[in-house]
C-alpha cells in the first residue's frame, strides 16, 4: 500500500445513491485495483434513504421482513462483503476503502488486523468529536459498549480489497426493527428500549446534531492521517460508469444475487425462566447450530455493560447450556461482569431452551413445507 503523499489516493463523495448503484460501485472500484486501473479509493457517501442491505452470505428472508420493506419503500440488496443486516439512509455514513492487497495476504484469519488498520480513520474521526470509539467483538466499533459502526471485509479474485464499514451518525430505531428481523416476537417500546441500548450514535454521544458532512469532512481527516496519504477529490472514470452499470444489470439490480440462499436457514427462539434475581429471558437466532445473536431481558437488576458483554461473548458461540455457562461465568472471573443473583448456569440454561424452541420452530417449517434447511 503506497504510503507516499501526492494525490496517491483518489476521495469520492457522493450523496443519495441508490442501493444497487452504491453496491456496485464499491464492487466495481475494486476489481480495477488489481490490475492497477483504479487509485486507491477512499468514497464517504450516504444512501437513498432508506434500504436494508444484508451480508454476503445470509438468507434475505431471514434478516429482512420483505413484506414490511415494500411496504415502506425500502430497497433491499446484499453486499459483497460480509457481516449483519443493516438500515441505511441519509444519516448513516457509508465508508468503502479500496485498495490493492499487494502487502496483504490474502487471507480471513487477518481480519481482526485488517479491521483494526482501517477503522482506525473511524476512530480518529471520532475521537475529534469528543467520542472514544474502540474495536470490539467481530466486526464492530463500540463507544462503552455500544455499537456505532459496523466493518466488513472482502478480497477480490482480481487482486482487490475492499472494506466496507456503516457509520451510524443517527438512526430511527423503530423503522430499523421494523424492516430488519430480530428475535423478538413483538416491537414494543421495551423491545425498542433494548436495543437502544446496544447501538448509539454520533449524535447521541456528541449531544448534538452534527451534520453528516461534517462528519464525512473528519472521516476524510481522520483516513489521510492514519494511511499516511492524500486524499485528492476525484470522481468514477467513464470505464468505470460503464463497469457499475454492468454489475448493476447483471448482479445488484437482479434477484437471483438478492434472494440467493445460503446453505443453511436461520431460525429464532425465546425462553423464559424464573431465577433468584428475576426474570430472565433469551430472545436469539441460530445460524445452524451457532448463535449468531442474542437479547437477554427480563426483570432482573444489573449493570447494562454486564448484559452487553454477555451477549457480545455468546455471538458466534456453540449452543450447549455448559459452555454457555463457562463462558459467562470466565467473564465474571476476568472482567468482573456478571449478572447479580443470576448465575452462569442460569443463562446457559434460558439459552439452551431459547435453542431448543428455535429448533422445534424450524422442524414445524420443515413439516408444513415452509422451507428446507440443506
Amino acid at each position: 500500500m503506497s504510503r507516499g503523499r501526492g494525490g496517491d489516493w483518489r476521495y469520492i463523495a457522493d450523496d443519495g445513491v441508490t442501493a444497487s448503484f452504491g453496491l456496485a460501485a464499491d464492487e466495481a472500484v475494486t476489481r480495477r485495483q488489481g490490475t492497477g486501473q483504479a487509485p486507491p479509493t477512499v468514497r464517504l457517501y450516504t444512501y437513498r434513504s432508506h434500504c436494508a442491505l444484508v451480508g454476503r452470505f445470509q438468507r434475505a428472508a431471514a434478516e429482512v421482513r420483505l413484506d414490511e420493506c415494500r411496504g415502506r419503500g425500502v430497497a433491499i440488496n446484499r453486499r459483497p462483503t460480509g457481516g449483519g443486516a443493516i438500515l441505511m439512509g441519509a444519516d448513516q455514513l457509508g465508508v468503502a476503502v479500496m485498495t490493492p492487497r499487494a502487502e496483504l495476504e490474502r487471507s480471513y484469519d487477518r481480519t481482526r488486523e485488517l479491521f483494526q488498520r482501517f477503522g482506525a480513520g473511524l476512530c480518529d474521526a471520532l475521537r475529534a468529536l469528543g467520542i472514544p470509539a474502540e474495536y470490539r467483538r467481530k466486526n464492530d466499533l463500540e463507544v462503552n459498549g455500544r455499537k456505532i459502526a459496523g466493518l466488513g471485509i472482502y478480497f477480490d479474485r482480481s487482486g482487490g480489497l475492499l472494506f466496507h464499514a456503516s457509520l451510524l451518525v443517527d438512526l430511527d430505531i423503530p423503522l430499523m426493527l421494523a424492516v430488519l428481523r430480530t428475535p423478538f416476537e413483538k416491537i414494543s417500546d421495551k423491545e425498542i428500549a433494548t436495543v437502544a441500548e446496544r447501538v448509539t450514535t454520533v449524535r447521541r454521544e456528541s449531544g448534538s446534531a452534527v451534520p453528516v458532512d461534517e462528519v464525512r469532512a473528519l472521516v476524510r481527516e481522520g483516513y489521510a492521517a492514519t494511511l499516511g496519504v492524500d486524499l485528492a477529490p476525484g470522481d468514477f472514470t467513464a470505464d468505470e460508469h460503464g463497469e457499475i452499470a454492468q454489475l448493476e444489470r447483471e448482479r445488484y439490480g437482479t434477484a437471483a444475487w438478492v434472494e440467493r440462499e445460503p446453505a443453511i436457514a436461520d431460525t429464532a427462539g425465546s425462553a423464559t425462566m424464573k431465577t433468584p434475581g428475576g426474570l430472565v429471558s433469551a430472545h436469539l437466532t441460530l445460524a445452524g447450530d451457532v448463535i449468531k445473536a442474542v437479547y437477554l431481558t427480563g426483570d432482573f437488576f444489573c449493570d447494562e455493560r454486564a448484559v452487553v458483554a454477555v451477549e457480545r461473548a455468546l455471538r458466534w458461540h456453540a449452543t450447549d447450556p455448559r459452555r454457555v455457562a463457562a463462558t459467562v461465568a470466565a467473564l465474571a472471573a476476568c472482567e468482573g461482569l456478571a449478572l447479580p443473583q443470576v448465575t452462569p448456569e442460569d443463562v446457559g440454561a434460558v439459552v439452551g431452551r431459547a435453542a431448543e424452541a428455535a429448533r422445534r420452530s424450524e422442524q414445524a417449517a420443515i413439516a408444513k413445507g415452509c422451507f428446507v434447511n440443506p
